[in-house]
């Protein structure tokens, strides 16, 4: 009867031994098998610590990054062609403007910036024309009227008063002005007549009192000009028409 139920006991327990087993070989084809602790820890690192090299390798100079300041050259670029096609002008090149009116500013006609000529007209009787022209680039004002000296004269001839233009003559350049010079008593009443042969022009200033300038040297006739002291001068005038009514 004992080796009965130890044949029984044996039996028993080989069965729980196969049952054990095929609990084993169930847990392993269940999708999770079995686990190790110490594998899983040091996956775990492994992962990590490529992670982080990714993000240290991103971080450094000529990685991903370094697209970046080719892109904003280009668009820097892009923007300077911009500026040079309809932009802001670059401060250099702004420049001074020069002021046009006053590269034409008028002078005083004097004579180094006119030519002055003078010529005896048939009419009015013993009278001369001054006709002066401005050979300068910019517009001048004839000034009062000419102060004129024949020879070696120590005074210059009185104007006629009646004579003064409403406005200063103003010359354009190769513009002319003019004024007459009475030479002479038409009626022979004059004294102290004499021929002369030399001829200077003066110019007045704005003030009217003092002579500006060079003088100007206009030629006579040769067989020269004869004059008294009834000589005197207009203002110069604007046409030639006005200055040979007096």
């Amino acid at each position: 009867m004992s080796g009965i139920r130890n044949s029984r006991t044996r039996l028993v327990g080989a069965a729980a031994t196969v049952v054990l087993a095929a609990l084993s070989l169930t847990a392993c084809n269940d999708g999770t098998g079995v686990h190790d602790e110490g594998a899983s820890a040091d996956a775990s690192a492994t992962a990590s610590s490529s992670a982080g090299a990714s993000k240290t390798d991103a971080s450094k100079p000529g990685a991903a990054k370094t697209d970046a300041p080719a892109d904003d050259a280009a668009s820097g670029g892009q923007q300077a062609a911009a500026g040079g096609a309809g932009g802001s002008k670059p401060a250099g090149n702004s420049g001074t403007a020069k002021d046009p009116a006053s590269a034409g500013r008028p002078v005083t006609c004097e004579g180094s910036n006119t030519k002055t000529v003078a010529a005896p007209v048939n009419r009015p009787v013993n009278h001369m024309l001054l006709t002066v022209t401005n050979t300068g680039g910019k517009p001048c004002f004839l000034y009062t009227y000419p102060a004129v000296r024949f020879g070696e004269a120590q005074a210059v001839p009185p104007v006629i008063e009646e004579s003064k233009p409403q406005a200063v003559v103003t010359l354009d350049p190769g513009q002319s002005g003019y004024a007459s010079v009475n030479l002479s008593a038409a009626d022979g009443s004059g004294s102290d007549g004499r021929t002369e042969n030399s001829l200077t022009v003066y110019f007045h200033g704005r003030s009217g009192n003092e002579s500006v300038g060079a003088g100007a040297h206009p030629a006579l006739p040769a067989k020269g000009v004869y004059v008294d002291d009834s000589l005197k001068v207009t203002y110069w005038q604007q046409s030639m028409d006005a200055a040979l009514i007096w």
